[in-house]
């Protein structure tokens, strides 16, 4: 799941391949990682354990059996699936982060085939796994409701901030702006052209924006597919080390989402001192807290208005940036990494399910 620009599945994989060697130095730790390797730019984040290419390419035709293959292989004690990838054909102690139920309660923006892989692979080896993590609240009952469980088979454990995300310095926001030739006021917004991501939205006010929206999603295509055209800047892809600059030289960041496991740009962004506008939906208000305002995510007005508001009052954008960085100092990856080895460590103890 590591590829291209990092979305909060990688970040929680690669945050945690950095720490938890630190908090088990009895274990020994190693990595599948996509067959062409990982991106050359993670910088901080790339993985100091040895790394094994998988040619199990995510809902490949050849996935199940060479994953089966490549995890026998290696004989690993225990396999921590940090993504939806999980092993249906191996019988060893498996632990299993599933950050969502979305390709099962949206499943009308996937296609079949992924719907059909929760229900015949995630959905039957969740069931035997050691341990089941979650990344908050909202995801557990989802993922009770949709896999048709229990949701206190699963433990929730949020994601966190790295300390990396701090606000900038005036000088060096100035320069970040300069580099990539942005204005000196910007709104930031993340996504993808996912439906559920609800990018088309902001499309029906960003003309009437005194300041352009910045668009980080990956590639050029998604502000045409959709249909952010005027007063909107497509920044395509940032390097890792710069992802703290695009929040904190923001003036605001606008996260319209319909549906989400966590929502971890609110909480980067907040760290970095960017004022947050989020949707009052799914997972988060459980993430925002009331350091954010919170608008219902098909209330196009609403967003217009209120981005003005915040563009416009001091004292709002002052108040919004002390009560995120107090927010989202309380979601740490350290925090994330020594909870999920305490999991990892007791699964180890388990006696083997039976397949």
């Amino acid at each position: 799941m590591v590829r291209g620009q990092l979305h909060g599945i990688a970040r929680y994989a690669l945050e945690l391949a950095r720490r938890l060697p630190a908090l088990a130095p009895d274990l020994e730790f190693s990595a599948l990682v996509p067959a062409k390797g990982l991106p050359d730019d993670l910088g901080e984040l790339t993985p100091k354990i040895p790394l094994h290419r998988s040619r199990a390419g995510y809902l490949s035709p050849t996935e199940q059996p060479l994953l089966a293959y490549e995890l026998t292989k290696l004989k690993p004690d225990l396999f921590h699936a940090t993504s939806f990838s999980l092993p249906l054909f191996w019988p060893g102690k498996l632990v299993a982060t599933l950050h969502d139920a979305n390709h099962l309660a949206l499943a009308d923006q996937y296609t079949p085939v992924q719907a059909i892989y929760y229900k015949a692979v995630v959905g039957p080896r969740a069931r035997l796994a050691s341990a089941l993590i979650t990344v908050s609240d909202f995801s557990r009952e989802e993922l009770g409701k949709y896999l048709k469980m229990s949701p206190y088979r699963f433990q929730v454990i949020h994601n966190g901030v790295d300390s990396r995300f701090q606000p900038p310095t005036a000088s060096e926001a100035k320069a970040f702006r300069e580099r990539h030739e942005l204005p000196e006021r910007y709104i930031a917004v993340v996504g993808n052209a996912k439906p559920f991501k609800n990018l088309a939205m902001l499309g029906k006010f960003a003309p009437d924006l005194p300041v352009p929206l910045v668009l980080l999603a990956g590639k050029g295509a998604v502000a045409h597919e959709t249909g952010l055209h005027e007063n909107v800047i497509d920044l395509e892809q940032l390097p890792e080390t710069e992802m703290p600059l695009f929040y904190g030289a923001a003036a605001a960041l606008l996260l319209p989402s319909k549906y989400e496991g966590f929502g971890l740009p609110a909480l980067e962004a907040m760290a970095c001192a960017c004022p947050v506008i989020t949707s009052d939906t799914s997972a988060l208000p459980e993430v925002v807290g009331n350091a954010a305002i919170q608008l219902p995510p098909n209330d196009a007005r609403a967003w217009h208005e209120e981005t003005l508001r915040l563009l416009r009052d001091s004292t709002l954008r002052k108040d919004l940036t002390e009560r995120g960085r107090q927010r989202s100092a309380r979601f740490t990856w350290d925090t994330c990494a020594t909870r999920t080895s305490t999991v990892i460590n007791r699964a180890l103890q388990l006696k083997p399910s039976r397949q």
